[in-house]
């Protein structure tokens, strides 16, 4: 059979471990858990740590039981990468391994007032301020404000940084810190994609930024060594796999780019998962968006290889707008249903639905927008309104590539897609019919794990995998051709953004205690969860 490859692939709500054949990129097998989230307050989004990393032990041995049931060698796994659901933070303590405070999740809406304060030390309250230097705005989304929250607000996190016990990471670095040791000699280090996505990382040096410490107010010393995405940082030290090199790191949508075989400058993919993440590679030299666009370092394939950039359009909420509709409205039993119902009327009728859970992501980087369905009639049931929802990941899909377009000159000609959403075939005929260009889906779905399997087979000192264009799996995919004219799909996404202008200006960055509304917010669940 040849050399094997694991990816563990540590989602927002699941953690999975699945295993690939290095020469053919075939999935052999894999295993999945769902992990639970906490909403302790309005706003609020939490994981436990440790539960990550238990579901994370358990994918890995369940998976080598299923290979050793198929009478596959784990002998012949030769290497392992990490990808991760990015910017979720973590502090844990150096000395007795344990978390200081659950980690904040990406979607976190409790640092608006720590954004506000922050942006008072900035001339005009500029958010784009470090832009240049980071590629991204300051907002709640990225880990930075998170760390400053948690050293204004938990004292164990304090005192710990005081003693010198404090380790910060992203979900990668906790992951692989405690796989290869934990407080016996664990390795701590994140790659140049997850770093990038805190606002302490200098995007063109790919090192650290003792300005961007010094203004953040974070200590550098608790922050893990920056890497490479394809080397070896150490190795599993117990479990089915003990002694198997961890050789790759990959920001989720990073690895989905590599997954993609999104090479060449101008190569792009969209994924559909709890949010929606369009990644356009952009070669050797970051550029800057003058439309609403991050910055990002896409990948860097090896400790000498240089660095490549991408332009990322993020959605907050995308396939979590499904889990909404089945357990905070009841409109129907699974995603599925929400397919056949949505199916069923194969219009909206007028209705539009902007599902600014968590503000608006880009392009517009609007934190006082929130969700709303407008264009109610008597006449509008659930069905339109689970068409709506579909749309709306549509809409906002269009929203970031029309952005996309813009800043790199060059419209893109068809979308590859992938995530656990595309499943959905109603929606992805919809994409193609709101951007008026094919829509292209592979038939194998792991693209996220396959990125992360690619890095560590093709690390230096592992040699499994090749990543030269010639020597890649040949993909089959399905297609989307657009099946409505261009005039009625621009009045729809005219309608659209006159919604979205009527969700903004909503919230202030005072918790609202008239209800309880987050507590509720399925905010990242996968997709592929919902059944």
């Amino acid at each position: 059979m040849g050399p094997l490859v694991g990816a563990i692939d540590q989602g927002t709500s699941s953690s999975r471990f699945l295993v690939f054949n290095a020469n053919t990129a075939e999935l052999l097998s894999y295993h999945q858990m769902e992990l639970k989230q906490m909403f302790p307050k309005e706003g609020w989004v939490e994981q436990d740590p440790k539960e990550i990393l238990q579901s994370v032990y358990a994918c890995v041995e369940k998976t080598c039981e299923k290979l050793k049931q198929l009478n596959i060698d784990i002998g012949n796994i030769k290497a392992i990468g990490v990808t991760n659901q990015r910017e979720t933070t973590v502090i844990w303590d150096k000395t007795t391994g344990e978390p200081l405070y659950n980690a904040i999740v990406w979607l976190d809406l409790r640092t608006q007032s720590t954004v506000d304060r922050l942006l008072e030390k900035i001339p005009g309250h500029d958010k784009s301020f470090f832009k240049s230097r980071t590629g991204l705005p300051i907002s709640t989304y990225f880990s930075a404000v998170k760390v400053r929250w948690l050293l204004d607000n938990v004292e164990e996190v304090g005192q710990a940084v005081q003693e010198g016990r404090a380790m910060f990471g992203t979900i990668d670095s906790w992951v692989i810190w405690c796989l290869t040791g934990g407080k016996d000699g664990g390795i701590h280090c994140t790659d140049v994609t997850n770093a990038s996505r805190t606002m302490l990382l200098n995007i063109h040096t790919l090192e650290w930024d003792a300005e961007l410490c010094k203004f953040f107010d974070i200590p550098i010393e608790i922050l893990p060594r920056v890497r490479s995405s394809s080397e070896i940082y150490g190795l599993m030290s117990s479990g089915a796999l003990t002694g198997v090199p961890i050789s790759g790191c990959l920001g989720d949508q990073s690895a989905a780019l590599v997954g993609q075989m999104c090479f060449k400058n101008g190569q792009a993919k969209n994924t559909y998962g709890t949010g929606c993440f369009l990644l356009c590679n952009t070669g050797h030299k970051p550029a800057l968006s003058e439309h609403g666009l991050l910055t990002t370092v896409a990948y860097k394939l090896g400790r000498d290889q240089p660095a490549c950039y991408a332009l990322e359009g993020s959605v907050a909420i995308a396939g979590a707008v499904v889990r909404w509709l089945r357990d905070n409205l009841g409109i129907a039993k699974s995603a599925s249903e929400v397919e056949m119902i949505a199916a069923e009327v194969g219009n909206s009728y007028g209705c539009y639905f902007v599902p600014a859970f968590s503000g608006l992501y880009a392009p517009y980087w609007e934190p006082t927008a929130r969700g709303i369905i407008c264009g109610l009639t008597q006449f509008t049931n659930k069905k339109h309104i689970a068409y709506a929802a579909l749309e709306a990941v549509c809409f906002q899909t269009r929203e970031i590539l029309e952005a996309m377009n813009k800043d790199c000159g060059i419209p893109l000609s068809q979308l590859q897609v992938d995530g656990g959403m595309t499943n959905n075939k109603i929606l992805m005929q919809l994409q193609a019919d709101i951007l008026c260009i094919p829509v292209v889906k592979p038939s194998m779905p792991e693209i996220t794990a396959l990125g992360a399997a690619m890095a560590a087979g093709a690390a230096e000192g592992v040699g499994v995998w090749s990543l030269n264009p010639d020597d890649l799996t040949a993909v089959t995919y399905e297609r989307f051709e657009p099946q409505i004219n261009s005039e009625e799909s621009e009045c729809r996404y005219a309608w659209w953004k006159k919604a979205v202008r009527r969700s903004m200006g909503w919230a202030t960055s005072e918790p609202h205690t008239g209800g309880k509304i987050f507590p509720q917010l399925y905010l990242g669940i996968p997709y592929d969860l919902l059944d």
